[in-house]
């Protein structure tokens, strides 16, 4: 069958009230699923978030520009006098003889010098070039992009976790139909042998406890049946919210089984290599030994180029003898350093021996779960198959209770065991399909074959009806 657009699909459950039901594939849920969950939005937005960051590491190689002014206001202006250079004139020098007094005495009068006045502005443009740092640019930016790995992969966890939700709801309301299909057949064929009991009684081929019997019997599987209903009825309402559709969809994706699965070994290999959980600890150590290399950093000098010019000059003898521009090279070396880079430098050292240890026990743990779904979706297929034979010999006992009741060789309890075995091995088969499809939907979702899961249900899947 073609498969619908996801929009298309949307569009047409959310149309007009009176429009026959859609019908949805467990293709199209899952689509509907990755575009419209909030969890997986919001999972996205977080890779939005680490790439912004990692830009903005890659920007501190750039120079660092700043534009600043002040305004001072001293308590006087700043001058210098000719007896101001008298004063700072070394003994000895002609200057200090009486003749040199005197010429500096009439001199103090009308030239007296101002270096700056009492308001004082100025303003400049400084930039801060690092082309030296220990490693510790570096290391920031390595970290940052260990971080957008990271989002990618709680994304990646997240989808997985979201197709198992979906397996266990979309195949949780197939699974409740075909149940409640089952109820309504043991009430059908309980009401046939209700009304069976009462033509029988009435010509006094059997006693009146036998259709007070049938009659129970019959009441009970109508509440049954009830209750069947009220489970279909939540089990449509958690999927349709998961979809978030107006109203419950038809759903064309049955419950089906296959002949057999891959070796368990194939499903352990692909999950120790690509599931998601075991990168985001990769990660996490990437960024661990960053922390190392930004702490070792510290114990580098630190070397920068720098450069100063001038925007504003006032009519100052000071300001106008100051240069306009200057630039150099500077060196930083902590002697003595209060951020602890010694602790923390310890502390990054462990941190990575913790996620190596998180990281083996990671494995185990999948290992463990992958051999623990794998057979559980084994003995699921080998209890599908093996009642087969039961359902058979279950239908032939219905078939000959029946036929012995109305010859007054059989009671009605015997006829409501028979229907009740019935509809029980049905259920348990049912169930037995539900709970291998909830498996291989694990299995392929740790080992990161989502995609794989329409081969194994359209191509190589036996539909159970």
């Amino acid at each position: 069958m073609k498969i619908k657009p996801v929009v298309a699909l949307v569009g047409l459950l959310l149309g007009a009230a009176n429009a026959q039901a859609a019908s949805v594939t467990f293709n199209d849920a899952w689509r509907t699923v990755v575009e419209s969950s909030d969890a997986l939005a919001a999972e996205r937005a977080n890779i939005d978030r680490a790439a912004f960051m990692e830009e903005a590491a890659r920007d501190l190689y750039l120079p660092k520009v700043t534009a600043s002014a002040n305004y001072t206001r001293l308590d006087k202006a700043i001058e210098i006098k000719p007896s101001d250079l008298a004063a700072s004139t070394p003994a000895g020098s002609n200057i200090s003889s009486p003749l040199g007094n005197a010429i500096l005495s009439m001199l103090d009068q009308n030239f007296t010098s101002q270096l700056t006045k009492r308001d004082v502005f100025t303003s400049s443009i400084r930039a801060v070039w690092p082309i030296f740092t220990g490693g510790r640019i570096s290391a920031a930016q390595d970290i940052a992009k260990s971080q957008k790995d990271e989002a990618k992969y709680l994304l990646a966890m997240k989808q997985q976790a979201k197709f198992e939700d979906l397996s266990k709801f979309y195949f949780g309301v197939v699974l409740s139909e075909h149940v409640l299909q089952t109820r309504k057949d043991v009430e059908q064929g309980l009401k046939k042998h209700l009304d069976h009991a009462k033509k029988l009684e009435k010509q006094g081929q059997i006693a009146k406890v036998e259709r007070l019997q049938a009659e129970a019997s019959y009441d009970k599987a109508r509440v049954e049946r009830q209750k069947a209903e009220r489970d279909f009825e939540i089990a449509q309402v958690a999927l349709t919210k998961l979809l978030k559709l107006s109203e419950p969809a038809d759903l064309s994706t049955g419950l089906f089984t296959n002949p057999s699965l891959p070796p368990m070994s194939a499903f352990i290999e692909k999950t120790l290599t690509d599931f998601p959980g075991l990168h985001i600890l990769d990660s996490k150590k990437k960024q661990a030994s960053g922390l190392i290399d930004v702490e070792k950093g510290k114990y580098y000098p630190e070397v920068y180029l720098y450069g100063n010019y001038s925007l504003h000059e006032d009519d100052t003898l000071a300001a106008k003898t100051a240069p306009d521009w200057a630039v150099g090279v500077g060196v930083n070396i902590n002697l003595f350093d209060n951020s602890g880079r010694s602790g923390k430098l310890k502390a990054a050292k462990s941190t990575v021996d913790q996620v190596a240890y998180l990281r083996r026990q990671a494995e185990q743990d999948l290992s463990v779960l992958v051999e623990k779904t794998y057979r559980e979706a084994q003995q699921s297929l080998e209890e599908f198959n093996s009642l087969q034979s039961s359902i058979e010999l279950a239908k032939e006992n219905v078939r000959l209770r029946d036929k012995a009741f109305s010859q007054g060789l059989s009671t009605s309890l015997e006829v409501v065991d028979a229907e009740m075995y019935l509809a029980g091995v049905k259920t348990q088969r049912l169930a037995a399909a539900y709970q291998y499809v909830i498996s291989l939907s694990r299995l392929l979702a740790v080992s990161g074959e989502i995609n794989s899961f329409n081969q194994y249900q359209q191509y190589q899947g036996l539909e159970v009806k």
